[in-house]
């Protein structure tokens, strides 16, 4: 039985012919963005007859294998008879650096389209043309050759034995990868209650192509309901691919057990975690260059090996072991964990990967992505993820310091700093009555500017990197890419601060550019606890009017938390007067009911203040503080000290919205209770005003967009830590008397609506 290679002649090439080193220099980034125009220019001056963007596709057997090969080819060109292939490739590089021959991958990729061109219409030979074009002057040089078809025969039979190990590997895990998939059961003895609800609605909604919205409780096991579905659809031929994003670390060890649990079951899997460069990198300096970092010196001579090493004999593609791998082979973690995320067949991975414009896989395919699901966990934390990846700011401070750096040292940057420093003066002097202020729109003349200092330092940054000029190059060319997307989504501000004025473009709305950013994937699930009320997600993360939406109950009784509201004032002004109260009511808790408890407040310094005189009174009572900027080892030891069976009482102070407020999992009596210290409003600010008076406008409710739904989520998230199975049991106490309004109220859970008023 042949084993069928679905496969483009890009990926192919690159796989064979790819060499060299990692070299993350300085590199324009007007050039990369420039690749599209450069070749759509250049193909405007094809004649009449000429042809571009060519599909073509070709089945050819390898011994046990068939390629079904295919791509688009950048022109057909028809010159006196002949036809001939054209293979554009740009390069910032001046002409002097490049090879003079022209590249083998280029030559492989041109080569294998002149083949694929001969075959279908039975021609003997054919002229291949490499068109290489320098961005920034549009110098253009032209290499030609012609090929018989007995040469790319031979040649074609080069690559496809050079690629045939690997196809190997990854054919014959296919089909025990939709074999086992298929094969593969629920991996517990039962559902939880509303679980197959949840898996049932995530299988629909990727059969039939839709989008899904899913509130659903804590504790019914969302990962596994999710996974296991879509894992499902791969084996029924429905999907290809997983991704699972998620907004924090300990989010994706949830995946990662799952995975492991199905693979325990039977399941044939490869699942990939990505983790982030400057956590996996094995240098001190992250500096990527084959000068400083033997990891990344000849890195593309060795990456086929350890793909293929790793492929061959690992399912579970976690940190250590991409680590060890890494080491092994002498390649890079980070750039390895980055290659492999276009063979595996899950990717677990932050939600940038996907959504930010800056950082996203960008060689995956239009066709790859009709046979991807995406599931987003905690789907809530990517209102205001998306927001940060969309916007862009520019400060006065920089182009101060730049000015100092380059005086006398660069006559262009020097100029062009200057400039614009004198443009932030001008509009602070303008803007003198007020320290926050909005901008209709930018002047032509500062983009002009900002164009023209990145311009010139391009070629600075080319010949040396300095710190300063390449993170103020890095801030403009963001900024400007933000002005690009600028629409009725945004919202442009100023604030100014002493001498320091920034502007910021701010995303108000990210909808519209997640859902283009998500656009050609087979399924996106937004799915999270607390992805209430759906409407306001589904308008806000993008979705359509024809998405499904899905909410469970939750699973447990009402009888396994007793809930109490203490109706306090929590607001700024009446801190101080009510901090004694807050005090004296949780010594009456823990004298009432003693055990291991979360206190969670709006601010660390509002913890502080009530903090201090609690330990004060208390001191024999055992506490312990988040502390700001922990690292992972001080976060795990402050969950180490939840322990089961304790007998002393324990007090985690913690902040809401924080790293202890959500994804953590404290089983049984390891927590006995909560407590939620305000209703968790953001802090009435210049920037969520700008979010509530633009939602207002749009007769939606812009007071409960910018601050009422996103602080009752971290009430939500927080009261989420307590109940985590049907053996738990426990108390939530929400200290704040708008608990008892009607707005606030509607918003809590079902099973935290039966309380008791203080």
């Amino acid at each position: 039985m042949s084993l069928e290679v679905p496969i483009s002649v890009r990926t192919l090439v690159e796989y064979v012919f790819n060499t060299g080193s990692i070299d993350a220099r300085f590199r324009s980034q007007t050039s990369l963005l420039d690749g599209t125009r450069i070749h759509q220019k250049i193909q405007k001056t094809y004649q009449e007859n000429d042809q571009k963007e060519v599909y073509l596709r070709a089945e050819i057997p390898y011994e046990n294998l068939i390629y079904k090969i295919d791509g688009r080819c950048d022109g057909l060109l028809f010159r006196d008879g002949n036809v001939m292939i054209d293979e554009i490739k740009s390069t910032s590089q001046p002409f002097d650096y490049l090879e003079p021959e022209g590249y083998p991958v280029h030559w492989a990729q041109a080569k294998m389209y002149a083949y694929m061109y001969l075959v279908d219409n039975e021609l003997k030979e054919m002229d291949v043309q490499l068109t290489y074009v320098q961005v920034e002057t549009e110098e253009k040089r032209y290499l030609k050759k012609t090929f018989s078809l007995s040469e790319l025969e031979l040649f074609v039979f080069d690559v496809m034995k050079g690629y045939a190990p690997y196809a190997i590997v990854q054919a014959e895990h296919r089909i025990k990868r939709n074999q086992t998939s298929k094969e593969l059961a629920f991996p517990f003895q039962q559902y939880r209650e509303g679980q197959r609800r949840l898996a049932g609605g995530v299988y629909k909604t990727i059969t039939e192509q839709k989008n899904l919205f899913v509130k659903a409780p804590t504790g019914i096991g969302k990962t596994m309901s999710t996974l296991f579905p879509a894992v499902k659809a791969v084996g029924e031929g429905e999907l290809n691919r997983i991704f699972y994003l998620t907004a924090k670390t300990i989010t994706r060890t949830t995946a990662e057990e799952a995975f492991d649990r199905m693979s325990k079951c039977g399941l044939s899997m490869k699942s990939l975690t990505i983790t982030a460069r400057d956590k996996v990198c094995f240098k001190d300096e992250t500096i990527c260059q084959k000068e400083h970092c033997e990891f990344a010196d000849g890195y593309y001579d060795r990456i086929n090996g350890a793909v293929l090493d790793i492929l061959t004999n690992e399912q579970a593609m976690t940190r250590d072991v991409i680590e060890t791998y890494a080491r092994k082979h002498t390649v890079c973690p980070f750039e390895f964990s980055i290659d492999l995320a276009y063979v595996a067949d899950a990717v677990i991975c932050d939600y940038n990967y996907i959504f930010d414009p800056r950082v996203s896989l960008k060689r995956l395919f239009e066709e790859q992505k009709k046979s991807t699901a995406l599931l987003v966990d905690e789907a809530h934390n990517l209102v205001d993820r998306g927001r940060e990846m969309f916007s862009a700011s520019l400060n006065k401070e920089l182009f101060l310091q730049l000015k100092k750096d380059f005086k006398g040292a660069n006559k262009e940057i020097y100029d062009r700093a200057s400039k614009l420093n004198s443009w932030f003066i001008a509009l602070k002097k303008a803007k003198e009555e007020s320290n926050e202020f909005t901008l209709e729109k930018l002047d032509d003349e500062f983009i002009e500017l900002l164009i023209q200092f990145k311009e010139d330092a391009e070629p600075v940054l080319q010949l040396a990197s300095t710190p300063n000029l390449l993170e103020a190059y890095f801030m403009v060319n963001t900024f400007l890419k933000m002005v690009e997307l600028f629409d009725d989504h945004y919202v442009i501000y100023g604030e100014k601060m002493r001498n320091e004025l920034t502007i910021k473009l701010f995303c108000i709305d990210p909808s519209k550019l997640l859902k283009q950013m998500g656009k050609g994937y087979r399924s996106k699930i937004f799915f999270s606890a607390t992805l209430a009320p759906l409407p306001y997600y589904q308008d806000i993360l993008g979705g359509e009017e024809d998405d499904y939406c899905l909410s469970i109950p939750s699973p447990f009784s009402a009888e396994q938390t007793d809930v109490f509201i203490k109706p306090l004032s929590t607001r700024f002004r009446d801190r101080d007067r009510t901090k004694d109260a807050i005090v004296s009511m949780i010594q009456a808790m823990i004298k009432n009911r003693p055990g291991n408890f979360l206190i969670f407040f709006p601010s660390y310094q509002y913890l502080l203040t009530v903090y201090e005189p609690f330990i004060q009174e208390n001191p024999d009572i055992q506490t312990i503080v988040q502390a700001t900027g922990m690292t992972e080892e001080e976060r795990e030891s402050f969950l180490e000290s939840f322990k089961s069976g304790q007998k002393e009482t324990l007090l985690g102070f913690a902040v809401l919205g924080g790293i202890f407020s959500e994804g953590v999992d404290l089983i049984g009596d390891r927590l006995n209770g909560v407590v939620v210290v305000g209703v968790g409003l953001p802090q009435l600010c210049f920037e969520r005003n700008l979010i509530k008076d633009h939602f207002t406008k749009q007769d939606k409710n812009g007071y409960d967009y910018a601050y009422v739904y996103p602080g009752m989520n971290k009430v939500l998230q927080a009261g989420g830590r307590l109940i985590r199975s049907e053996n738990d049991h426990g108390t939530i106490v929400l200290i704040d008397d708008r608990f008892l309004q009607q707005q606030y109220q509607s918003l809590l859970p079902q099973e935290w609506r039966q309380y008791t008023v203080l």
